[in-house]
């Protein structure tokens, strides 16, 4: 305690920020799977990049000279099988070839929804597309259900109680008219009209319509790979134990240190710690490391870096997992933040801050947790960095309209005894995006990919194993087709039989 303020006022006295820059050990190369990727001039990145070794593919030519007799022997058995099936019609072929080229698997779900913004701060997303539903824990296949249009009407999330209106109050009555002996007049009495509700004119209009393929992400295939994204203040250590599990389970992992994070290099101006800056850093690693089917899992401020991903190359990011990453609102500053005061206060506060962070960062303060603080690099960077990261943290664009254009299938995962972000804001981001599992796990805090490991390496193999199923859509198309070209003759309509109509 008493060395750390003598490092601030000498600070404070000679202007510099301490010796809490840290610089890479080589400036390129690969040691242990670490490898160091100048992403712009002076500005370099510790990248853990691990890749698999997967035994070779075997060579046919042997199998093929092994199996020649066989192929010689069904040869007539084939020729009887072919003018057999020549009387079975003309489809039986193709629905073959289907079924050979349908051997990748996945599934086709139907991505539409319609996004309205209106002048007074209200959100309207309308599902028309399909809806998951899916007990990722027990891994089961998520059921793909023609969706009814489903009209969500979702108040501004910083004035909530400003947005909403109030109920219409109803229309007085008419007065009745009274006879001479002072009893009111028989007769029926009209009921008043419905109250006129003005039309509200929309601000902006956002209509997502498209096919996404949804498959199970094995780690026996060779186009997938895993990204891990850390957040503020962490580094790629804090991830030891999820690129041990899934590295050993075959999966291609890449987790890169932020800039000034790590082993990561340090420069000294607030400019490079933006949320813009970092993300073109995060969008350079991604080119250069993505394969055909990109995950991305992302913790806390590495969430919206995830998000930003995902929204500018859909096509390769297959599924998100977002660890306590908050609610979808756009980032700004604070001002009124302890992280605003000089970088030689922040020196001199940096025990305080670490002791904070262990308390609110996990559910139990032991020496388990000091160690693990300690092995993950965890809230080890130099106080220049750690206010021009909370400083930076500007994006206006990532607001609700922004994570409800995605259409990836997303994991939320959420500590129980979070002090950073509440339970409410994973809930509301679970609600705003189109497909979106969101799971409670009781016994961890902000840092539960280190305090419950096995767990949530668990819960993301079998999300990565997912897929969705879509066997009722396609039965439920089928009968609703039916009953399209056969109508009942006693009269009863759809709904009477069960079937939801369009707009309830």
């Amino acid at each position: 305690m008493l060395t750390s303020i003598t490092d601030g006022i000498l600070c404070c006295l000679t202007g510099k920020t301490g010796s809490g820059v840290v610089l890479p050990v080589e400036s390129s190369g690969c040691t242990d799977g670490f490898e160091f990727v100048e992403v712009k001039p002076g500005r370099v990145l510790r990248i853990r990049h691990i890749i698999p070794e997967r035994p070779p593919k075997p060579d046919p030519e042997p199998i093929q000279e092994q199996e020649q007799n066989q192929d010689q022997e069904q040869e007539l058995e084939q020729k009887t099988e072919l003018s057999q099936d020549q009387g079975k019609g003309p489809g039986t072929g193709k629905e073959e070839e289907k079924e050979v080229s349908g051997e990748e698997g996945g599934s086709t779900v139907h991505c539409k929804r319609k996004i309205t913004v209106y002048r007074n701060g209200q959100l309207v997303i309308e599902n028309l597309g399909d809806v998951l539903h899916s007990e990722i824990l027990q891994c089961q296949n998520g059921d793909v259900e023609p969706c009814t249009t489903l009209e969500v009407e979702l108040a501004d999330y910083n004035s909530a109680t400003a947005a909403t209106t109030p109920d219409p109050k109803p229309a007085p009555l008419p007065p009745t008219t009274s006879t001479g002996n002072g009893s009111a007049a028989a007769g029926p009495q009209k009921p008043a009209p419905p109250p006129r509700r003005k039309r509200r004119k929309p601000k902006r209009t956002v209509m997502i319509d498209s096919e996404r393929k949804i498959s199970s992400c094995k780690g026996t295939d060779a186009d997938v790979a895993l990204f891990f994204v850390h957040g503020v203040g962490g580094s790629l250590d804090i991830w030891g134990s999820q690129l041990n599990f899934f590295s050993r389970l075959g999966y291609e992992v890449i987790a890169p240190d932020l800039a000034g994070h790590g082993a990561s290099t340090a420069p000294q101006i607030a400019a490079a710690y933006t949320f813009y800056a970092l993300a073109e850093d995060l969008r350079a690693i991604f080119k250069r490391y993505a394969r055909k089917r990109n995950i991305l899992i992302g913790h806390s401020y590495g969430v919206s870096f995830c998000t930003f991903l995902a929204h500018e190359y859909p096509e390769q990011v297959h599924k998100v997992v977002m660890i306590n990453g908050g609610g979808p609102t756009a980032l700004e500053p604070s001002l009124c933040s302890i992280f605003q005061l000089p970088s030689c206060v922040l020196h001199c506060l940096s025990p305080c801050l670490a002791w904070s962070f262990l308390k609110a960062g996990f559910a139990r303060q032991g020496a388990k947790e000091k160690q693990l603080l300690k092995e993950g690099n965890a809230f080890n960077v130099s106080p220049f960095v750690l206010r021009a990261m909370m400083s930076g943290q500007y994006w206006p664009e990532g607001d609700e309209v922004y994570h409800a254009e995605l259409t990836v299938p997303i994991l939320l995962v959420h500590g129980m005894y979070d002090k950073f972000v509440p339970m409410e804001e994973d809930q509301r981001m679970a609600e705003i995006l189109l497909f979106a599992f969101l799971k409670v796990i009781e016994e961890g805090s902000h840092m539960v990919m280190m305090e419950c490991p096995e767990t949530v390496n668990t819960l993301l193999h079998e999300f990565f194993l997912w897929e969705p199923d879509t066997s009722k859509k396609d039965l439920t198309t089928a009968r609703a087709i039916t009953a399209s070209q056969n109508p009942p003759a006693n009269g009863t309509t759809q709904a009477s039989k069960g079937i939801k109509p369009l707009n309830k």
